[in-house]
């Protein structure tokens, strides 16, 4: 099994290889660069392990993570004491308050799904059935500072009934049962970014219609998250 794929039992040590991982994957993918994003794991009902800030997410060592309780408190600080945790943990414990199931939430700044946002375009639904079907309805939040506590206000009516949320103008929150289920509707957002604006850039955007559309959605409930 992938270490992305972690079990409900994966150990602590598991749980870290498995964000450093995952921050590898959505670095060499271009999902995050320089030292921008974060991801987190739910350890148990009271704590999270976390990345820091300032260190690129591509380059993580097991022992750069942090671990918090669900207030905001650092139980164990990473091995270099200087590190301190992510100034977006507000955003990552609001959404496990809201989600009980889930286990895994990456912060990432994929470059056209940014795009879409800076344009105030949608992600839009009729255009490529994997989004309909594996990502249902992705919502853009309402302009919000990044590193504060508004981008937790941001997403605080939107997460219980999505996978995939858009930051306006700074990033994109995908969340999962775990990592792998995150980083892949991670993928799949910026796939349909990319699709979006190349397409638009051709100069036309053929949609799916409006009988296909309906099958899509009687088949969306197979493909609901574990998460939920």
């Amino acid at each position: 099994m992938t270490l992305l794929r972690f079990k409900p039992d994966a150990t602590e040590d598991e749980l870290r290889c498995a964000i450093v991982e995952a921050g590898r994957i959505a670095y060499e993918r271009h999902l995050l660069t320089s030292n921008d994003g974060n991801l987190s794991v739910r350890l148990d009902d009271e704590r999270i392990l976390i990345t820091p800030s300032g260190l690129c997410k591509g380059r993580l060592a097991p022992d750069d993570l942090l671990i918090m309780d669900m207030q905001g408190t650092i139980v164990r600080p990473a091995a270099d004491p200087r590190l301190k945790s992510t100034t977006e943990t507000p955003m990552h414990l609001e959404v496990y308050r809201h989600r009980p199931k889930v286990r895994a939430v990456i912060h990432a700044h994929p470059p056209y799904a940014i795009a879409l946002t800076v344009a105030g375009r949608p992600l839009r639904l009729d255009v490529l059935p994997e989004v309909m079907l594996g990502l249902g309805e992705v919502p853009t939040t309402a302009y919000a500072t990044p590193s504060s506590e508004e981008d937790a206000f941001a997403i605080r009516d939107l997460i219980d009934n999505h996978e995939a949320i858009l930051l306006r103008q700074h990033g994109s929150l995908t969340v999962g049962i775990h990592l792998d289920e995150a980083v892949i509707h991670l993928e799949r957002l910026e796939l349909a970014a990319m699709v979006l604006v190349l397409a638009e850039a051709m100069g036309q955007i053929n949609t799916l219609s409006p009988e296909a559309m309906t099958k899509l959605r009687a088949m969306r409930a197979n493909f609901v998250s574990l998460s939920r």
